[in-house]
């Protein structure tokens, strides 16, 4: 399975290119920011991975470069809550205004929320963070769709919406303040194009949080246990505001 890939090689210079299964890495030709790339239609920057893809010797091994988040330029990194039913659930019972979240699942419209912009953004083995003034803190493994320019969905990745739910159960007007911080979201390295993802609502998404050694906790669920498509969201984050070097 190739990858789209934004790092760091060991001069500092900062590329973007396509990995490929064994971890070789191939620039793409111009240094283009993932930004560029999600401004061309979905099957130009098919052509562009693949072509890429298919050249001879890499220019590097993804062992021997620093990753970074592939988010770059104007993008910005949004969130959508209450798309579970057991999110509803949850969110529920931690919650003082209990009613708000029992009505948004309901809600013709979904609830949005901007969630970080590039430069506050972690990657694969990067240490994310906890509010020190927050009882409880808990991760959120999320499937995280990319979009373009035009809102087409050109890849996905993995997300960690790290959310500090007692500042939310307070009040649901502390919602920024609960899910945006230093640290609060960390995405994985590579984006998987969607034309190598056969099905992307039966994707399995587990997690496993470890202390000192031992699991201790694991959960799993599917995508196909979604409320909302993706595709709907992108619709209503797409209304009266453009995202010019996607999303």
């Amino acid at each position: 399975m190739t990858r789209i890939v934004r790092f760091a090689d060991a001069t500092g210079t900062v590329a973007t290119g396509v990995a490929d299964a064994s971890g070789a890495v191939r620039r793409f030709d111009g240094s283009p920011r993932v930004a560029d790339l999600l401004r061309l239609p979905v099957e130009r920057l098919r052509e562009l991975v693949e072509s890429t893809a298919a050249r001879g010797r890499p220019d590097a091994d993804e062992a021997d470069v620093l990753p970074l988040p592939p988010l770059d330029g104007l993008m910005e990194l949004w969130a959508a809550g209450v798309t579970y039913e057991r999110s509803r659930e949850a969110r529920v019972e931690e919650s003082t205004e209990q009613s708000v979240y029992e009505r948004i699942y309901d809600a013709e419209r979904p609830e949005l929320f901007l969630k970080a912009l590039p430069w506050r953004l972690v990657t694969d083995g990067e240490p994310i963070a906890v509010r020190d003034d927050s009882e409880l803190n808990v991760p959120e493994p999320e499937l995280g769709v990319v979009l373009n320019a035009e809102a087409h969905t050109v890849g996905y990745v993995i997300v960690d919406d790290v959310s500090s739910r007692s500042i939310e159960g307070e009040n649901p007007l502390y919602l920024p303040q609960a899910k945006i911080y230093a640290g609060s979201a960390a995405v994985s390295s590579g984006i998987v194009p969607v034309w190598e993802v056969e099905e992307p609502r039966a994707l399995k998404i587990s997690m496993t949080v470890w202390r000192d050694g031992a699991a201790a906790f694991r959960g799993a669920i599917s995508t196909a246990a979604f409320h909302r498509s993706p595709e709907e969201l992108a619709e209503y984050l797409w209304r009266c505001q453009p995202f010019p070097d996607g999303a």
